[in-house]
């Protein structure tokens, strides 16, 4: 019986992995709060002067 289980039990295991791997979230990565103010000064176009 405790052969079976083991089995059965690493049996499960991988085919959760396989279906979690199947099935990603639409979730954005997270990105740190610094990263994000310095992707945001880039994508910003720099001040010109005008006198």
């Amino acid at each position: 019986m405790n052969r079976k289980k083991k089995i059965n039990q690493t049996l499960k295991a991988k085919a959760k992995k396989a279906n979690a791997k199947l099935h990603r979230t639409g979730k954005p990565k997270y990105i740190a709060k610094p990263e994000r103010e310095r992707l945001a000064e880039a994508a910003e176009p720099p001040a010109e002067l005008v006198s």
